[in-house]
C-alpha cells in the first residue's frame, strides 16, 4: 500500500515540478522550529500542501487549507472522513466505463463519451445549488450530506476522463471539459486515496475567500498563496476554475492581502506567472510587490496558444522574508 500521497486530481499549473525551488525558499524559521502552521488558502490541487505535510509533519503543528472551489472542499472532506464509500462509488463508476470500447482519435460519438456526457450532465444540475449554498444564495453549506460521496466521486471521475485532465467551468458555473482519450485511466486509485485520508486527518479543511481563511495567522505562521495565474499573451490560460474572475483588480487585492498578513508576522510567499516572458516592459509584478523579495524561477510550462509545445520559461515566486538561500 502506498505511504506517500499525491495529488488526487490533475490541476492546470499544478506546482510538483517546483517543489524543489520552493523548499529552497522556505523561511529560515520553519527548520528551526519557529513556525507552528502552514496555511493554504488556494489549495487547488494540493501538490505543495502535500508535499509540506510529508516533509515537515513533525515540525508543523497545524495545517490549514481552503478553495474557494466547493467541489474541492466536498472532495477533501469526503476523502478525510469517507474514503471507503467514495472508493466504492468510483468503483461503481469505474465498473461501467472501463469495460467500454476506448474513444479513437476523431470520434464524436461512443459508449464512454456518452457515459462521460451522462454524468457531466448529472454534475451539472441546477438541484445541486441547494447542496452547494444555503439559503441566501451566496454562503457555501459546510455540513457534509449523504450526497457529498456521489459529488466528490463525480468530480475525480470527470478528472480522470475528461480532455487532458482540465477542471473548467462557463461563466455559469458548469463544467464545460470535453471527453477525453485514455484508455485505461485509475478512476478509483484505492491506494492513494486512503493515503491522502490519513495525511488529513488533522487538516483543518474550509471553503470560500481566502480573505475569510487567515484569521488564524500570526507571527508563527507560513502562508503560501497560488492564485490562477495572470494570463500571459499568446499562452495557454487557466483561470477558470470557478465562476468568479481573477483579473488584475483581483491580484491586486491579493497583494494587499500579502501586506497585511506581513504587518501581522507571518511569514508569506507566492508563485505567480511571469509577464516578462513576452514583455521584457510589463512590470506588473515587480510595481505590485516592490518592496519584497521576488525571485524568478524556471518552470515547464506549455508556451504557445494550442498547448501542444512546451519550454522552460520563469514564473515569480515573491516572498516576505530573505529564505534560506
Amino acid at each position: 500500500m502506498s505511504s506517500s500521497p499525491r495529488p488526487v486530481l490533475k490541476w492546470a499549473g499544478g506546482k510538483r515540478q517546483l517543489l524543489d525551488v520552493i523548499d529552497a525558499n522556505l523561511p529560515a524559521e520553519l527548520i528551526s522550529g519557529d513556525i507552528a502552521t502552514y496555511v493554504e488558502p488556494m489549495v487547488g490541487g494540493g501538490a505543495v500542501f502535500f508535499h509540506m505535510k510529508q516533509r515537515y509533519g513533525k515540525t508543523l503543528a497545524n495545517y490549514y487549507i481552503s478553495d474557494y472551489n466547493w467541489d474541492l472542499f466536498v472532495l477533501y472532506r469526503v476523502i478525510k472522513t469517507r474514503v471507503g464509500a467514495l472508493i466504492e462509488e468510483l468503483q461503481t463508476l469505474a465498473d461501467e466505463y472501463l469495460p467500454l470500447p476506448p474513444t479513437q482519435q476523431g470520434d464524436k460519438e461512443g459508449e464512454r463519451i456518452s457515459m462521460y456526457k451522462r454524468i457531466r450532465e448529472e454534475y451539472n444540475e441546477d438541484a445541486w445549488d441547494e447542496d452547494r449554498y444555503l439559503r441566501n444564495g451566496t454562503s457555501f453549506r459546510r455540513r457534509m450530506t449523504d450526497r457529498w460521496v456521489r459529488r466528490a466521486a463525480m468530480t475525480v471521475f470527470l478528472n480522470r476522463t475528461c480532455f487532458n485532465g482540465l477542471y473548467r467551468v462557463n461563466s455559469s458555473g458548469k463544467f464545460n471539459v470535453p471527453h477525453g482519450r485514455y484508455a485505461k485511466p485509475d478512476i478509483v486509485a484505492e491506494d492513494n486515496l486512503r493515503a491522502v485520508s490519513r495525511i488529513l486527518r488533522d487538516v483543518k479543511i474550509s471553503v470560500g475567500s481566502y480573505e475569510d481563511n487567515l484569521e488564524m495567522a500570526d507571527e508563527k505562521t507560513l502562508v503560501y498563496f497560488d492564485p490562477p495565474y495572470r494570463p500571459l499573451p499568446g499562452t495557454p490560460s487557466f483561470t477558470d476554475y470557478h465562476k468568479a474572475t481573477f483579473g488584475d483588480a483581483e491580484q491586486e487585492t491579493l497583494a494587499g492581502a500579502f501586506r497585511e498578513l506581513h504587518q501581522r508576522g507571518a511569514k508569506v510567499m507566492l508563485s505567480n506567472s511571469d509577464p516578462k516572458n513576452t514583455d521584457d516592459n510589463d512590470e506588473f509584478f515587480d510595481e505590485l510587490y516592490s518592496e519584497f523579495n521576488i525571485r524568478r524561477v524556471l518552470a515547464n510550462r506549455a508556451i504557445n496558444s494550442d498547448g501542444a509545445g512546451r519550454g522552460t520559461i520563469t514564473e515569480i515566486l515573491v516572498t516576505n522574508y530573505g529564505g534560506q538561500t
